[in-house]
């Protein structure tokens, strides 16, 4: 913690001397994999970013996929490939505006806002949109629903 220095008093400098220290090598004996402990490699991770917006479920077979984005701080929900031509039903878009989704045009998909005080809450309650708006749309173009797992 440093102190205030008061107007009449001078600054204090202090000239510090930097001095490499010789580098050991490691006994053979004691060499590890690459030469390197377990606490060497470690601060040496490399983290690699994971893709925003990530895929949380999806179903090929109706064309709905559930998405998160983190940058965007949102859930987002897609049917097939957003054109006009895969638009849902009209009760497949009326429970989605219930729900507070909203379309995003430039994106094309439907989204909705992540909160932090409310975010687990938000992403069970699009996982459990998604199940619904999926059997919604299986049955209505006539897929049976086996045995599926939906994550």
């Amino acid at each position: 913690m440093t102190r205030k220095r008061t107007p009449k008093e001078p600054p204090a400098e202090t000239p510090t001397a930097v001095a490499e220290a010789p580098v050991a090598e490691p006994p053979a004996a004691e060499s590890k994999p690459e030469g390197q402990s377990f606490a060497e490699r470690v601060g040496q991770k490399k983290w690699q970013a994971t893709p925003d917006p990530f895929g949380v479920a999806h179903d090929n077979v109706a064309g709905v996929r559930l998405f998160e984005s983190r940058q965007d701080r949102q859930m987002a929900i897609k049917f097939g490939d957003g054109s006009p031509e895969q638009k849902p039903s009209q009760a497949v878009i009326d429970r989605m505006k219930e729900t507070g989704y909203r379309w995003s045009a430039g994106d094309r998909v439907w989204t909705y806002p992540l909160t932090p005080d409310s975010a687990v809450s938000t992403r069970i309650d699009a996982e459990r949109l998604y199940q619904e708006v999926r059997q919604m749309i299986r049955e209505e173009k006539g897929i049976e629903s086996g045995q599926e797992v939906p994550f």
